[in-house]
C-alpha cells in the first residue's frame, strides 16, 4: 500500500477519532481496552503520536518518556497539538528516507507512516465503541494492509525477535495451520514451537480455516470483533489458540 494512500487513510481516521473523543463522555470504558477510559485512549493516541516525532528527529527512542504533563494534558488539546506534528514531521521527510524503527527489516519513514496509519483505525474504532458512536467504515485497502502488517510485523518477526516472550504460548503448539482469508487474499498461519510462520497465498493445509470481509478481520485479528463476525471452519480450539497467540502479538 502506497504511502499516499496511507496517509489519507490516516487523516480521516484521525479526524473521525476526534470528532469522536470530543462528543464523547470522557469518563466512559473503552470495552477493547480494558481499564482505559475514553481519556486515556486519547491520550495514548496523543502520546503515540508524540513518541514517534521524537524518534524520527533523534535517529532512537527517546530516553524519558512520556515528557512530564503529558499523562495530565487535556486528552482533546493533546490530540489537536500532536496529529499537527506528526503530520509536519511526515510531511518534511520522504517515505523511503531512513528512520529508526522497531521493526528490523525496515528501518524507513515508510513504516511510521503505515505504523501510525494501522495504529489510528484500529484506535479509531476503540473510540467508536466506548462512545457507543457508529463505527465508521474501514476501506479495504488499509484493512488488507493492515492483517498483513498484523500478522508479519507483530506476530511473526516478534515471535523470532523476542522468543522469550511466546516460548510458554508456544510450547502448546502442535505445528497445525489456520488459514484466514477473505474474498481477496489468504495467509495461512502455523504456530510451531520454534515460531510462528505466516505464508501468504492460498493453501489447502490448514486444521481450521477463519473467513471475512476485509474490514471485520482486521478487527478479528485485533481482538476487535468476535468470531460472529466471521465464518470458522475446522478445529475450533486450534482457532482459540490462535487468538491467544495473537494477543500476545499485540501487546
Amino acid at each position: 500500500m502506497e504511502s499516499k494512500r496511507l496517509l489519507e487513510c490516516l487523516d480521516a481516521d484521525f479526524h473521525r477519532l476526534r470528532e469522536v473523543v470530543a462528543a464523547a463522555d470522557l469518563t466512559a470504558m473503552v470495552p477493547s481496552c480494558p481499564e482505559w477510559t475514553v481519556t486515556d485512549l486519547a491520550r495514548h493516541v496523543g502520546a503515540v503520536y508524540l513518541h514517534k516525532v521524537e524518534t524520527m528527529r533523534l535517529g532512537t527512542h527517546p530516553a524519558e518518556w512520556p515528557p512530564p504533563g503529558l499523562n495530565s494534558e487535556d486528552p482533546v488539546a493533546l490530540l489537536d497539538r500532536a496529529y499537527p506534528a506528526l503530520s509536519a514531521e511526515f510531511a518534511a521527510r520522504a517515505p523511503e528516507s531512513h528512520a529508526f524503527t522497531w521493526y528490523e527489516p525496515d528501518q524507513t519513514v515508510g513504516f511510521w507512516i503505515r505504523r501510525m496509519a494501522q495504529e489510528t483505525v484500529i484506535h479509531r474504532v476503540d473510540a467508536e465503541l466506548g462512545a457507543g458512536a457508529e463505527q465508521a467504515s474501514i476501506p479495504s485497502d488499509l484493512a488488507h494492509d493492515g492483517i498483513d502488517e498484523f500478522l508479519i510485523a507483530f506476530v511473526a518477526y516478534g515471535a523470532a525477535a523476542y522468543p522469550e516472550e511466546y516460548a510458554s504460548l508456544l510450547a502448546d503448539s502442535d505445528g497445525r495451520a489456520v488459514r484466514l482469508s477473505t474474498p481477496d487474499t489468504a495467509w495461512l498461519v502455523r504456530p510451531t514451537v520454534a515460531g510462528i510462520e505466516v505464508a501468504v497465498g492460498d493453501a489447502d493445509t490448514a486444521a481450521a480455516t477463519v473467513h471475512a470481509d476485509p474490514a471485520d478481520l482486521l478487527l478479528w485479528v485485533w481482538g476487535r470483533a468476535g468470531n460472529d463476525r466471521a465464518t470458522i471452519t475446522g478445529d475450533p480450539a486450534l482457532v482459540a489458540y490462535l487468538r491467544r497467540v495473537f494477543a500476545d502479538g499485540a501487546q
